[in-house]
């Protein structure tokens, strides 16, 4: 009678697992990988906030993380060319992310317009122009072209700056119904260092509305005690603004009269919108 070999105990067959400890194992399983992305997300943008390299251990902290956390991201970054060990051991952006970013930017055919658009303004007014979008409850240089004077801006392209701090910002959320702007500023809004920047999220809310019913946004000192920007809207076939255009001076200049740069601003922002088959500026927003 031949005998049945039974398997040892490093062999033995793991009994099947029951459903709840799949379904268990199926949710888990997600959330793991949800946050080990979100983390090596904050990784990369405090360092893009902080713009310039960091040792893991100041990442560490900008996030808020454990360092060992931190560190293992920032190592399976660093063998992906996500990110770069530099000779002093400070970590910096990796050359796999401007590949994504050309491929991205060539993408979007509304920034090769916008870009265009931005330094023909440039030339016209004398000043530096900037091309601003909306991320993450933040507005963010897309693009920029320095006037040709001595004056320039602390923004830079990459910059991240409250939405209620600026011209751009207020007509980037201008779309939104009125109960989503008053929400979105309750969690956003943020004092600035002038201290003169509007911080009421109902009031904020109104005034955005009328920015964008208006066409054209006008901040003076609020962020900088020193610096004026006129912003107009880019919209989409929806009503929706895309982008901003927007022009940045001296507080001074500003002061002097902004009519002309108002009316610039407002034109270039109209051509773009025909260039790209969007509506036109003569509609109601709220059409």
């Amino acid at each position: 009678m031949a005998r049945t070999s039974r398997p040892s105990a490093s062999e033995a067959v793991p009994a099947a697992p029951s459903a709840s400890t799949e379904a268990q194992a199926e949710t888990a399983a997600p959330r793991t990988r949800t946050s080990a992305i979100e983390r090596a997300v904050q990784i990369l943008d405090a360092l893009q906030q902080a713009n310039r390299p960091a040792t893991a251990y100041e990442v560490a902290r900008m996030v808020g993380a454990p360092l060992s956390t931190v560190y293992s991201i920032i190592n399976d970054l660093v063998e992906k060319n996500l990110l770069a060990r530099r000779m002093d051991g400070t970590i910096w952006l990796g050359s796999r992310l401007y590949g994504y970013g050309l491929t991205y930017a060539s993408s979007l055919d509304y920034l090769a317009v916008a870009h265009e658009e931005m330094q023909r303004l440039s030339a016209e007014v004398e000043e530096t122009v900037q091309v601003c979008g909306l991320e993450d409850g933040m507005m963010v240089v897309q693009q920029m072209a320095e006037g040709p004077g001595h004056f320039r801006v602390t923004s830079r392209v990459g910059s991240r700056v409250p939405l209620n701090w600026t011209a751009s910002g207020r007509l980037l959320v201008g779309h939104l119904p009125d109960a989503e702007r008053v929400a979105f500023f309750a969690q956003h809004a943020q004092s600035s260092p002038t201290g003169r920047a509007e911080t009421r999220p109902q009031v904020l809310a109104q005034i955005a509305r009328e920015a964008l019913e208006a066409r054209l946004s006008i901040q003076i000192g609020e962020s900088d005690a020193s610096v004026a920007c006129l912003a107009a809207p880019v919209l989409d076939n929806t009503g929706a603004c895309v982008f901003t255009i927007s022009i940045v001076m001296p507080e001074a200049k500003a002061e002097l009269g902004t009519e002309r740069f108002a009316q610039a601003v407002q034109a270039v922002a109209a051509r773009i919108e025909a260039r790209l088959g969007w509506r036109h500026r003569e509609q109601d927003p709220a059409a």
